[in-house]
C-alpha cells in the first residue's frame, strides 16, 4: 500500500452531498452540496428531500472534487462512504454510488463510521492524531464523548446525549425565537451581542448522582421555551440577545465541563472538539480556556472542516489503507444507527483483490478522467 495513499470519500448522512480528496493527511478538495435551504422552510430536515438531493448532486459534486483535485479517478488508491450512522435513505444514496465508482474502478472500498470521521478530520488541519485523544462531538444528531487510541479499530464511547442534542436544542431555540433554520450560526451571532448570565438556565445532568459523561438537553430546551412564552404571554418582549447568550452558555458550560472531567480522569492530554456545532464560537473559546487551565491540549478543525464533509470520510478511508485495514465487501449496506465502536465495516477478505477481473474496459473509459 501507498505511505501517502490518495482517497476520494463520500458523505451523504443527512442533507450535504460532501466529497473528499485526500492524500495521506493532505486535503486535495473539498466540495460541498448543500440543501439546507430545501429544508428552511419545514423548519428542519426531511430524510425523502435530502435523499432526493443527494441523488441529483452526487456525479456532479465527485467531478468537481477530482477537478479541484488535479487528479482522475483512475488514480485513487480507494473510494470510502460513510455506511452510517445517519438517515437511512440519504446513506443509501452514498454508499450505492461509492459502489459503483469502487467496482468500475476496480478500487477498494471502506465504509467508514460518520463519528469517526468526525474525528479523524482533523489530522488534516493538525497532523496525526495523539493515541489515546478524547473527542467531543457535537452537531444536530449527536452530543458524544468517545475515546480513540486507534481511529481506525478502536473507538470506545464514554458518555452521549440521553436525549435531544446539543445541535437539535439550538435548532429547536432558534424556532421559538423565530430566528429561523438553521438555528446554530443565528444564536451564535446574537449572543455575542448578548448577556451569558442575564438568565439561569438549567444545567442537564449535572448534579453528584449523575452520570459523569452523558448529556442531556431536553429539559434546558423547555425551560428556555417556557421562559420565553411566560415574557410573550406578559406582553413583555423576548430579549433575544440575551436569551441566545444564556442559553448558549448553559450548553458549552456543560459540554466543556464534562469533556475536561473525561480527560483527567482517564489521564488523556489531548482534546479534539468536532461536528457542527464546534464551529460555535463561544465553544472554542470556553473549550480553550477550561484546556488551558487543566494542561490539555485542545485541537478543533476550521469551521468548515466541522460540519459534515467528504474530507473527512476520505481522511478516514486514508487512514484505513495507510494501515492496511480490510476493504469493505461489495454486499456494504447503510446503517443507520451503525455504532461508533465500528469506526469501519470490514469485508471477510474477499471481494475487492480481484475486483478489476471483473469491470469490462468500457465501463472504465467512461468515467472522469
Amino acid at each position: 500500500m501507498p505511505d501517502e495513499p490518495l482517497v476520494l470519500g463520500i458523505e451523504t448522512s443527512c442533507d450535504e452531498t460532501g466529497v473528499g480528496v485526500v492524500r495521506g493527511t493532505t486535503l486535495l478538495a473539498d466540495a460541498v452540496a448543500s440543501s439546507v435551504d430545501e429544508h428552511a422552510r419545514f423548519g428542519g430536515v426531511v430524510p425523502e428531500v435530502a435523499s432526493r438531493a443527494h441523488l441529483e448532486a452526487m456525479v456532479p459534486t465527485i467531478d468537481r472534487a477530482l477537478k479541484e483535485a488535479g487528479v482522475s479517478a483512475r488514480d485513487l488508491d480507494g473510494i470510502s462512504v460513510t455506511a452510517g450512522p445517519g438517515l437511512a435513505g440519504a446513506l443509501l444514496v452514498g454508499v450505492s454510488a461509492a459502489k459503483a465508482y469502487a467496482y468500475a474502478l476496480g478500487k477498494p472500498l471502506y465504509g467508514v463510521n460518520h463519528l469517526a470521521s468526525h474525528i479523524c478530520v482533523d489530522q488534516l488541519e493538525h497532523g496525526p492524531l495523539p493515541e489515546p485523544t478524547m473527542a467531543l462531538l457535537v452537531s444536530g444528531g449527536h452530543s458524544s464523548l468517545l475515546l480513540s487510541s486507534d481511529i481506525t479499530s478502536d473507538v470506545r464511547p464514554m458518555g452521549a446525549t440521553i436525549d435531544d442534542a446539543a445541535g437539535e436544542a439550538f435548532d429547536k431555540i432558534a424556532r421559538v425565537l423565530n430566528l429561523g433554520f438553521p438555528g446554530g450560526p443565528v444564536i451564535d451571532r446574537y449572543a455575542r451581542e448578548g448577556d451569558p448570565d442575564a438568565i439561569a438556565f438549567p444545567r442537564g445532568l449535572t448534579g453528584p448522582r449523575d452520570p459523569a459523561y452523558d448529556f442531556s438537553f431536553s429539559g434546558l430546551k423547555t425551560a428556555v421555551a417556557r421562559w420565553i412564552e411566560a415574557k410573550r404571554a406578559a406582553g413583555e418582549e423576548v430579549p433575544v440577545r440575551d436569551v441566545s447568550a444564556s442559553f448558549q452558555e448553559a450548553v458549552v458550560d456543560v459540554l466543556t465541563r464534562k469533556a475536561v472531567r473525561a480527560c483527567k480522569d482517564e489521564g488523556v492530554d489531548h482534546l479534539m472538539i468536532g461536528g457542527g456545532v464546534a464551529a460555535n464560537s463561544r465553544l472554542r473559546a470556553l473549550a480553550q480556556e477550561r484546556c488551558e487551565a487543566a494542561g490539555i491540549r485542545l485541537r478543533v478543525p476550521r469551521p468548515k472542516l466541522c460540519t459534515d464533509n467528504g474530507a473527512m470520510v476520505a481522511a478516514l478511508g486514508a487512514e484505513m489503507v495507510a494501515r492496511n485495514r480490510a476493504a469493505s465487501d461489495w454486499d456494504l449496506s447503510a446503517d443507520s444507527s451503525l455504532p461508533v465502536t465500528e469506526p469501519h465495516v470490514p469485508g471477510q477478505g474477499h471481494g475487492h483483490s480481484h475486483a478489476h477481473d471483473h469491470v469490462h474496459e468500457v465501463s472504465k473509459e467512461n468515467l472522469y478522467s
